[in-house]
Formats: C-alpha cells, sequence, structure tokens
C-alpha cells in the first residue's frame, strides 16, 4: 500500500496538504509500458526537456495520454532535478527507461537542460480511471496536457478509485 504521507527527504515541497498535494502527469503509453517493465527498481526516473513539472508535491498520478486515455497508476514523487543533460544522464540515467546514452541523447535532441522526475513506489492501478469518470471528478471538461496539480482530497478519491 502506498505511504500517503509526505515524502519529507524534498525541502522544496511545499504544503502537502494544500492545492499541490499530487501532480497528474500525462504520459505517452510506451513510456507507461516501459516503467511496468522496470517495476523491480524501487528509483525511477522520467525524464523531460526543460524545467518540467512537477516541482513541487507528494505524489504522481500517471495519466496515460490517447490512445489508451486513462489515469494507469501512481507513484510517490522524491524530486525534480534540473539541470545539465550529460551531469543528470551520468547521476541518473540508471533510473529512466531510456536504455543507453545513444537512446538519451537522441531522446533530448540536443538540448542542454533537462529535468528528471524522480518516484518510488510505482503502483499500477487495479481498476485504471477513464477519462470520463476523471473529469467528472474534477469537474471540468478536458484535461491540461502539461499535467497539473491536485489536493489531497482529490488525490485520495482517485487512488481509492484505482485500487
Amino acid at each position: 500500500m502506498l505511504n500517503l504521507e509526505p515524502y519529507n527527504h524534498c525541502s522544496h515541497v511545499s504544503d502537502p496538504m494544500g492545492g499541490k498535494y499530487a501532480f497528474i502527469m500525462m504520459i505517452q503509453e510506451k513510456w507507461w509500458k516501459e516503467f511496468q517493465h522496470h517495476k523491480g527498481r524501487s528509483i525511477h526516473s522520467y525524464v523531460r526537456i526543460g524545467p518540467a513539472p512537477p516541482k513541487d508535491g507528494s505524489l504522481i498520478l500517471f495519466y496515460v495520454t490517447k490512445p489508451v486515455g486513462e489515469m494507469a497508476g501512481y507513484a510517490e514523487l522524491i524530486e525534480r532535478k534540473v539541470g545539465e543533460a550529460g551531469e543528470l544522464w551520468e547521476e541518473h540515467g540508471f533510473e529512466s527507461v531510456l536504455r543507453s546514452k545513444e537512446q538519451y541523447e537522441e531522446f533530448v535532441r540536443g538540448s542542454q537542460r533537462v529535468s528528471f522526475v524522480r518516484f518510488k513506489n510505482l503502483h499500477e492501478a487495479n481498476k485504471p480511471i477513464p477519462l470520463n469518470d476523471i473529469l467528472m471528478l474534477l469537474g471540468t471538461d478536458r484535461l491540461s496536457r502539461k499535467g497539473f496539480y491536485v489536493d489531497k482530497e482529490t488525490a485520495d478519491k482517485l487512488i481509492s478509485s484505482m485500487e
């Protein structure tokens, strides 16, 4: 079971009980499947170009984009590290699903700055939540492609729906 207490290792986590408790991250199906193949790792890193979110929070909720279109799992956010592409690969590349430095370099396409979103306790949903149910719960008609924060109460509702 996921520990819903704030991950206090990160000094940058702001008000874990407030509006930035969890971040809903959009992820392509191919990357979600890769994370599933590497479930045995204690820490994972999701690589993004530039200073990408989430910056704050305690949890990441993974929304797998089209054609899947469902919330497929969650994990505890450790931190988001932004820095020089080569240095971050040397430090955390082994946590990513990218298989080699060459694949990483192709992925970042010459970008000098990247983000490694580090997380632990990856949990695949027993009952993934379809898009229409997420929209109804959030009271909106669409999701931001960049992702967005939700408060603890909303995150808890989403997680209990996935269990």
